[in-house]
């Protein structure tokens, strides 16, 4: 299953509510099990974002998803890496 890292930054309606930040990324982590995704950490960090989590998905389709739901939400804006193992990489450098 494919790995994600997702860079996230609170909106301004995010940071107002971030008391409730927790109690959004327990949502969260429900709605990823009902489809098949699984959240392996969140991280709240310092610097340039607010939060950082590793998530396994499907597919890209379903992570595209599961953050449009969340950012109609209004609570934070993200940025999506897709994270490649040392097997895929190396099948990657194989392919050359």
């Amino acid at each position: 299953m494919p790995t994600y890292i997702v860079l996230g930054n609170f909106t301004d309606q995010g940071i107002r509510s971030v008391r409730d930040s927790l109690k959004r990324e327990d949502a969260f982590r429900k709605q990823c099990e009902k489809v098949g995704a699984r959240v392996t950490d969140v991280y709240r960090t310092m610097g340039r974002y607010d939060l950082a989590a590793v998530l396994d998905a499907p597919d890209d389709v379903t992570l595209t998803s599961l953050l449009y739901s969340v950012g109609a939400l209004g609570n934070i804006r993200t940025e999506t890496l897709r994270a490649f193992t040392r097997q895929e990489t190396d099948e990657a450098i194989a392919k050359m």
